[in-house]
């Protein structure tokens, strides 16, 4: 064969294989995908593409049911130029009453490319939100930071929250877990598609934060997901958070029923058909009546382990069985938390009554009992009222003695928080893994609190030291805008080093980890907990042969 003819043969496999599809070089404004072309828009140092279906829209017969590829066909150019906006929800960070924003038809992507004159390819980023399954979006974690790296094509991945996306009555009638469906459906669309942006579709790095770390941690739960992606990142949120897979749901979906007018459904069809002739709105809004108080609990639907017959299932066994059976992608996994991750709840507490100037932690002193089962996710776990209290007793005593729930007292309560909600089930999730995994396994706390957080923005005040909140760490990769105005010189750097460790991992064949000038620890067939410990200006490994 000639060497010409060779050439041409390569040329031709190259630009018809799967996921190797070349940027168009006319124009890089103009890409095209398999439904047709789409315009985006030049950010000045990097392209986006925003507002890209991955699936039909879920209206009308589709609402409550698995997400269905996009298959519609454009003959127009598709206009990527508009900015995503948010799945409908009731978001906690609404100061007014009327909480309630986005819209039904939601499900899209966005990717984000550096312009660079030197380089055609980059390494993937696919970002999963968080919101507690409730709430967030593509546009409310910011990419300047990963912009101004210019190393890493990010993408975000908008999917349905709150009752939309996560109701669920237990039976293949309406079995729930859509939001957990579209992000899948989303990771299967960018596997296809990224490399017509210049992705690298072998070397895709899923990340999410909170329940958006949660749901990298679900996704990998999947044997097939090494097909979609290297690796997985779990920044303060991991499938055995007691707020992930809650037990309850199917007495929630009748109330929610109930709440928007359907009644006493007899069944979950009738329900399911009432919940969809209703606006989405009155179901989104109905969210309030399962508060307690402000935003409590944070998280009244989320994921659910669903009956083994339900069609197009995501999750059939407890998060915790799946990895003791060992059937779950083996690929390299981090898991983290930050020192003060309860913040995020525990701040609430401090929040003072405009009117009286009484704050929430000195009403625990005399509804401690009534409160404590939904502040920590105990309510439907723990059956009996009688065990629930023996529980919530426990609790007060390690964590406070006979000392009254008060201002004083705050920084126990939030230890409290962090233990229950994020930092004990990290320890667990290692250790599982660990016995039952085979692929570079690795984690992270993060201790350097921020001058400003989540803790000051949920308490609405600037007297409480909150210490390392929920998002220190995780914020200086995706800013947060009007919430998070500066980053000091010493968080300048780290945002540096962790999207540097984002790159260098996305493109490791071993599936080495490294932060800074600190080569992470892997658990795997380790006999004690490895972690690296990142601090202002340093970051130490340590370990230890029990939980910490």
């Amino acid at each position: 064969m000639s060497l010409l003819r060779l050439l041409s043969c390569l040329f031709f496999v190259c630009i018809n294989s799967p996921g190797i599809t070349p940027v168009l070089a006319s124009d890089p404004l103009i890409v095209e995908i398999p439904n047709g072309k789409l315009r985006g828009r030049d950010n000045g140092t990097y392209y986006c593409f925003e507002s890209v279906p991955y699936a039909e829209p879920p209206i009308g017969e589709l609402r409550f049911e698995p997400p269905r590829p996009y298959s519609r066909l454009w003959t127009d150019t598709f206009d990527a130029t508009q900015p995503p906006v948010s799945c409908m929800q009731w978001n906690e960070f609404i100061r007014e009453s009327n909480k309630l924003v986005g819209q039904e038809d939601c499900l899209t992507v966005s990717i984000y490319k550096p312009k660079s004159s030197s380089r055609k390819w980059f390494p993937v980023l696919v970002l999963l939100h968080g919101g507690g399954f409730m709430s967030g979006g593509s546009a409310v974690n910011g990419h300047e930071y990963i912009m101004r790296a210019g190393t890493l094509i990010l993408v975000k991945i908008n999917y349905r929250v709150g009752p939309l996306g996560f109701v669920s009555t237990g039976d293949r009638e309406l079995p729930g877990n859509n939001g957990l469906k579209d992000q899948r459906l989303a990771l299967q669309w960018i596997r296809h598609n990224i490399a017509r942006f210049g992705g690298l579709p072998e070397n895709i790095v899923v990340i999410g934060h909170s329940a958006g770390g949660a749901s990298a941690h679900l996704q990998l739960l999947h044997e097939d997901f090494g097909g979609l992606a290297r690796a997985a990142i779990s920044v303060s949120g991991n499938a055995l958070d007691p707020w992930v897979v809650q037990e309850g749901g199917r007495g929630r979906a009748f109330e929610l029923g109930r709440i928007v007018g359907c009644g006493l459904a007899k069944d979950s069809a009738t329900l399911k058909s009432c919940l969809k002739s209703k606006p989405a709105s009155e179901i989104v809004s109905a969210v309030s009546s399962f508060l307690v108080f402000s935003y409590v609990p944070f998280s009244t639907f989320g994921p659910v382990v669903e009956p083994a017959d339900a069609p197009k299932a995501f999750l059939t066994q407890h998060p915790r069985e799946v990895i003791k059976s060992g059937k779950f992608a083996q690929v390299p996994w981090v898991v983290s938390h930050t020192t003060e991750d309860g913040g995020y709840n525990a701040a609430t507490l401090l929040e003072q009554n405009r009117t009286t100037g009484e704050t929430w932690i000195e009403k625990l002193n005399d509804r401690w009992f009534d409160l404590a089962p939904f502040l920590l996710f105990y309510r439907d776990s723990i059956k009996s009222v009688a065990d629930r209290n023996e529980f919530s007793w426990n609790l007060q005593q390690h964590y406070l003695g006979d000392r009254r729930f008060s201002l004083e007292s705050y920084w126990d309560v939030q230890r409290m928080f962090t233990d229950i909600l994020f930092r004990n089930s990290m320890w667990t999730s290692l250790d599982l893994h660990r016995r039952h995994g085979t692929s570079p396994l690795y984690s992270f706390v993060y201790d350097n609190p921020t001058d400003s957080g989540v803790g000051q923005v949920l308490s609405n005040r600037t007297d409480v030291y909150f210490g390392t909140v929920h998002g220190d760490d995780f914020f200086l990769i995706f800013d947060l805008g009007a919430l998070r105005t500066s980053i000091r010189p010493d968080e300048q750097v780290i945002s540096g080093q962790f999207i540097k460790m984002l790159e260098d991992f996305a493109l490791s064949d071993s599936g080495e980890l490294i932060f800074g000038n600190c080569q992470l620890r892997n658990n795997i067939n380790s006999e004690n907990f490895q972690f690296l410990r990142i601090i202002k200006h340093v970051c130490i490994n340590e370990e230890y042969s029990q939980f910490p």
